[in-house]
This record gives structure tokens, C-alpha cells and sequence, in this order.
């Protein structure tokens, strides 16, 4: 196959990556602003979408991090090719539709990285990944960054609630509602500095690796201009299942939190975007709500729906790395291993996608707002049981009272 046609799939590809990244992510700005009510879910996804496409303009570090350190494609490197780059990126395309057909807040950063070092390895072997780089912008920035989010998010929260401790008016408290939208786009903002930079990198490698770009060359400009767009128009689409679970799944979010989580979330990933770390702003966003969860008093933090999406970070990367590794043995075959990819590779993407239209609240993981609890598909089905019983009661009540009230005021009608 023509080099030209596999670098051009490879390209396309990866911006639909960037799309389903956009709108798997698009929670980790607009969950806590649309649960608390401070914008509208249209309102709410529109600015997010804006505000990723400005943000991919403002940096190019994590893109660096990407196509320059995490796979050796430089001289003395070994050689990455764009086939095991396609492979890499249908391995993180297929877990993140996995996820968020789960309406799991997955990383999507993970999935890439999983899928190109899956695909790097078996393509040209375990020295093709350089594993210091792995382990300094990917690994130890996994693990810090959601921890680091929750300590800035309590201790944000547990400040925004002393300097309002003692509210004269009830509603004093609603400014934060109307911080929560600067705080909101800043996330939005960060999250296009970080995340569409992945893409960027991405593509960025696989002009390296074709020779189409010389390997100490920077981000082309019309990369950036593509991943900016992609990004944008996923985020526009919203990512509903995801947003229901970090918006009421982990914890009940009140203005203040919100605000809070929110701040921590854009502080944390502006810093890293700047240091060039390609941090996991799905990790730092929920991690940043578990925090502002654990500094209200009185607060319940739902740990199975917490320890449900700390599952999905763990097994994320190596999740992505097999189903790399799989495409990338199958491209080995040569042009027929990669037409197999590509089919392969559409059809399980189209049937997560019919599947999801199928039945769309049967598949997703259930989130009952009201409760702020996980459901299972017979838990709901048993809780919508209890709830319509509740309000048969309900209605029986009040038509004896009714009654009642029509009997005594006969009676004392008569006694007149």
C-alpha cells in the first residue's frame, strides 16, 4: 500500500480519536456546572466546545512529550511505522467507545498511550517505548494528579465554606453558581491545552515516522488547526452518560463544591499542559470532586461509583496496550492485515454505537440524581417499582383525607 494513502488514514483516524475524545471528556468541565443548575446542558457544552478549540491553540508541550520522547522513532531510535501507529489508534478508538457506552469517565489519554505502546511493541519489539518517558510524563503523573486534585479540592471547599459560614440570606451562597461558569470554562480551556495536544503529538509522529517531517521539527500548524476542530466538535456533541456519573454518581454537588472541584481541576491541568506532562484531566476531575465531596460536612461520597472509575483508570492502558497489540500483529500481514484492521476496527466501533441506541438507558451505567447512586439495570427497575407504589400511596392519602375532611364538614353542617 502507497505510504501516502496509510499516513492519510492514519491522520483520519486520529482525528476521530480527537472526536470521541471530545465528547467522552466533555463531563470533566460541565458535570458539576450542570448538576448544581449554574448553566444549561446546551448552554454548558457550546462554551465547552469553544473553549477547547481556543485551548488547543495556546500550547504545544504535551504534543512534544508525545511525537519526541514517548516512542523512539529518532536516529539510534528503532522505527515506529504509520501501521503500527493505525493499529495503536484503534485499540484506544475501541476502548473509549467501550467506555462510554459504560458511561465509565475512562481516560482517554490512557487509551492512546495503551494503544500505541501495545502496537509499538509488538510492531518492533519492547525497546521500541522509552520507558523513562513513560514513566515521567505518563505513569507518576497518573498517579499524583487525581490525588493532588482532591487535596487542592477539600481544601478549597473546606475554605469556601468558612469564609460562608454563617449566611444571612439563603441564598448567599448562590454566587458560587455564577463562579462556577469562569471556573467551568477555565476547565474547558485546560482541557484543549492538554488533551487535543495528544492528537497533535499523534500525528505529529506519524509524519516523523513516514519521513513526511524531519524528527527534531515542531507541530505543523494545520495539525493543530485539525485536532483544534475535531476536539471542538466532539465536545459540542456532549457525552450525556458520562456527565450523569460524575454529576450525581460519586457525590451530591452544591455550588460551592462545584466551584471548588472546579478550580482545582483547571489549576492542576494548566500546570501540567505547561510542564509538558499529558495528564488525564478525566483522572484530575474526578478526583477533584471526590475532594470537594470529602470537604462539606455532612457530605456522602458513593465509593462503589468511585471505586468503579478507579477500576476503569487501571485498566485502561493496558487494556488499550492489548487491543494495539492485537491490530498490530494482524498489520504485520502487510495490506491485507491492515484492510482487516480497518474493518475490524469499524464494524466494533458501528456496533458499539447501534448497540448504544439499541437501548440507551439499559446499557449505560444507571444514575439515579435524586439518590446519587449507581444503579444496576434490576436496582432501577426495582427503585422505579418503589416510586410509582410511593406515589399510588401518596394519592390514596390524599383522596381519604379529602373525604374525611368532606364527611367532618357535612357533620358540622348539620349540627348549624
Amino acid at each position: 500500500m502507497d505510504i501516502t494513502l496509510i499516513v492519510v488514514l492514519v491522520i483520519a483516524l486520529a482525528l476521530f480519536f480527537d472526536f470521541t475524545n471530545g465528547f467522552h471528556d466533555t463531563a470533566n468541565a460541565m458535570a458539576t456546572p450542570i448538576a448544581t443548575g449554574a448553566m444549561k446542558p446546551k448552554v454548558a457544552v457550546t462554551v465547552a466546545a469553544v473553549l477547547n478549540l481556543i485551548g488547543a491553540f495556546l500550547s504545544t508541550a504535551v504534543a512534544t512529550s508525545i511525537s519526541h520522547g514517548l516512542i523512539n522513532e529518532g536516529p539510534g531510535g528503532v522505527a515506529i511505522t504509520p501501521e503500527m501507529i493505525f493499529a495503536g489508534l484503534i485499540g484506544a478508538v475501541v476502548w473509549n467507545m467501550i467506555t462510554w457506552l459504560r458511561g465509565l469517565p475512562s481516560s482517554s489519554s490512557h487509551a492512546l498511550f495503551g494503544g500505541l505502546i501495545g502496537a509499538a511493541i509488538v510492531g518492533a519489539g519492547f525497546g521500541a517505548v522509552n520507558y523513562a518517558a513513560l514513566l515521567t510524563v505518563v505513569i507518576i503523573p497518573a498517579f499524583l494528579s487525581p490525588v493532588i486534585a482532591a487535596l487542592v479540592s477539600l481544601l478549597a471547599t473546606r475554605i469556601a465554606y468558612r469564609v460562608t459560614r454563617r449566611p444571612v440570606f439563603p441564598n448567599e451562597r448562590g454566587g458560587f453558581r455564577i463562579g462556577q461558569v469562569f471556573t467551568s470554562s477555565m476547565v474547558s480551556l485546560a482541557h484543549g491545552t492538554n488533551d487535543a495536544q495528544k492528537t497533535m503529538g499523534v500525528i505529529t509522529l506519524t509524519l516523523i515516522a513516514s519521513g513526511a517531517q524531519s524528527a527534531d521539527s515542531g507541530v505543523q500548524f494545520w495539525v493543530i488547526v485539525a485536532c483544534a476542530l475535531a476536539i471542538a466538535l466532539g465536545t459540542y456533541t456532549g457525552g450525556w452518560r458520562i456527565i450523569r456519573t460524575l454529576g450525581s454518581g460519586i457525590t451530591e454537588i452544591r455550588a460551592t463544591q462545584g466551584f471548588a472541584a472546579e478550580a482545582s481541576t483547571a489549576a492542576t491541568i494548566l500546570a501540567s499542559s505547561h510542564l509538558g506532562f499529558a495528564l488525564s484531566t478525566t483522572q484530575v476531575s474526578s478526583g477533584s470532586i471526590i475532594g470537594a465531596g470529602l470537604g462539606r460536612r455532612g457530605s456522602k461520597i458513593q465509593w462503589s461509583t468511585a471505586g468503579k472509575i478507579v477500576i476503569a483508570w487501571f485498566i485502561t492502558l493496558p487494556a488499550a496496550a492489548a487491543v494495539g497489540a492485537v491490530a498490530s500483529g494482524i498489520a504485520l500481514l502487510g495490506v491485507p492485515g491492515l484492510v482487516i484492521d480497518a474493518v475490524v476496527g469499524a464494524a466494533v466501533i458501528l456496533g458499539l454505537y447501534l448497540w448504544s441506541l439499541r437501548k440507551p438507558h439499559e446499557q449505560a451505567i444507571e444514575v439515579d440524581v435524586a439518590a446519587n447512586a449507581v444503579l444496576t439495570r434490576k436496582e432501577l427497575r426495582d427503585m422505579q417499582r418503589k416510586k410509582r407504589a410511593a406515589r399510588v400511596a401518596e394519592r390514596r392519602a390524599e383522596l381519604s383525607r379529602e373525604r374525611t375532611l368532606r364527611r367532618m364538614a357535612g357533620r358540622n353542617g348539620g349540627r348549624r
